[in-house]
């Protein structure tokens, strides 16, 4: 199963999530996943070694969903 990461919950429990989706915005790298049983998508950093982080930055968090809304329209248009 390629393009998939595990994520631990608010309650410590792994779940394995589709990647979406990634990109970079500089020298920030982001990754946007999908839960599939609940159909929400989550995004985060991470670093050059696959570390993840919160993107808690208003301002930061702001671009990324810019950019997964373009993506998504991006898609909308192509009939995917």
């Amino acid at each position: 199963m390629e393009n998939r990461i595990y994520i631990k919950d608010e309650n410590g429990n792994e779940v394995e999530m589709e990647i979406f989706f990634t990109f970079e915005n500089g020298d920030d790298r982001y990754v946007i996943v999908h839960d599939a049983e609940t159909d929400d998508y989550f995004s985060f950093g991470y670093d050059e070694k696959g570390n993840l982080r919160p993107i808690e930055d208003p301002e930061e968090f702001a671009i990324v969903e810019e950019v997964f809304n373009t993506f998504v329209g991006d898609e909308d248009e192509e009939g995917l």
